[in-house]
């Protein structure tokens, strides 16, 4: 499998904006060094409590917003600074759907025209055959033509979000970047997205990185899976590794949490201690340490590296 997509040490921080954090200059540890790459043709999972870092590193690797540090590679070449006509290249390969599609939909648009926009932005394509074309695209996620004339507020919430993936598509792009696509979707239509973005995947050779903080939605779309912990990766593991024999206690304790589908099964609950730091003012050593029940000095002590076992990769100075 080709390397598609690399990010080495990314580190992200914010300015504090309000009250006194905001008076003395206290930074937001939004990404603490993050390293990873994704092959041609694979689902990398993406999960963590809310807070963690996810969307931010998802923004970061399209480059709506650029990192305090580190270097995004993208089919080998270096993208973290590109800007002008050629990060508008790079963007036309770099396509995102986002959590809320009422709210990434222009409501004065048809859905015919949103889609078809990216194709005159990009002079692909003159207006009439731009039209066409987003026809064509719309019948694919389930679209009819005859409501390709209707304004975003016409549809439900999973049709919108079937238009948003549309739209992520009409530039054929090799990484598709989904940030929790389904959270705001009933069950069955979690189920009817979840399966067309396998059947997309597999029909144009598609790449994605899926973020969500459901475990179980990550376990059936994904090959490989990062757990995140306060802008820091926990483990990188491939999916069924991971959810048959967890490395790292932070991502012991998150399977922990699902419900067994079997009700005469009983599964050992992990609850964690404490609350989650702040991010203005991260914990020396493992950021895990003040909620880690195998907690040593080490920890308190010294930064884990990523360390490899098999197929998996992990920070932890006490693995199980």
């Amino acid at each position: 499998m080709s390397e598609l997509l690399k990010v080495q040490n990314i580190v992200k921080y914010f300015p504090a904006k309000t009250g006194f954090l905001e008076s003395c200059g206290a930074l937001i540890h939004a990404l603490n060094g993050i390293s990873f790459a994704i092959g041609q043709g694979e689902t990398l999972g993406l999960v963590g409590e809310s807070g963690c870092g996810k969307s931010t590193l998802a923004k970061i690797i399209a480059r709506l917003i650029s990192p305090t540090s580190g270097k995004i590679f993208f089919e080998g070449e270096d993208i973290t600074s590109v800007n002008g006509i050629k990060l508008k290249k790079i963007r036309r390969n770099i396509q995102f759907i986002f959590q809320d599609p009422q709210a990434s939909l222009n409501p004065r648009m048809t859905v015919k025209s949103a889609v078809s926009e990216p194709f005159v932005v990009h002079g692909l394509f003159g207006k009439r055959k731009a039209y066409l074309e987003a026809e064509r695209i719309l019948d694919l996620v389930g679209i009819s033509k005859e409501a390709a004339n209707r304004y975003p507020h016409e549809f439900s919430t999973g049709q919108r979000q079937r238009i948003a993936i549309a739209r992520a598509l009409t530039l054929t792009p090799k990484l598709i970047i989904a940030d929790e696509p389904i959270a705001s979707l009933d069950v069955s239509i979690q189920a009817q997205i979840l399966n067309l973005l396998k059947e997309l995947k597999e029909k144009f050779n598609l790449t994605y990185l899926f973020i969500s903080h459901d475990l179980r939605i990550i376990e059936y779309i994904s090959d490989r899976v990062i757990v995140m912990y306060l802008g820091k990766i926990m483990e990188i593991a491939k999916s069924s590794d991971l959810y048959k024999h967890p490395v790292h206690p932070y991502s012991e304790a998150l399977l922990s949490a699902i419900p067994a589908l079997n009700f005469t099964t009983k599964k050992k609950r992990i609850i964690l201690k404490g609350e989650i730091p702040p991010t203005t003012k991260l914990p020396s050593g493992c950021v895990f340490h003040t909620r880690c029940i195998y907690a040593k000095q080490k920890c308190i002590d010294e930064i884990p590296g990523l360390i490899q076992r098999g197929s998996c990769f992990f920070a932890c100075h006490y693995p199980l």
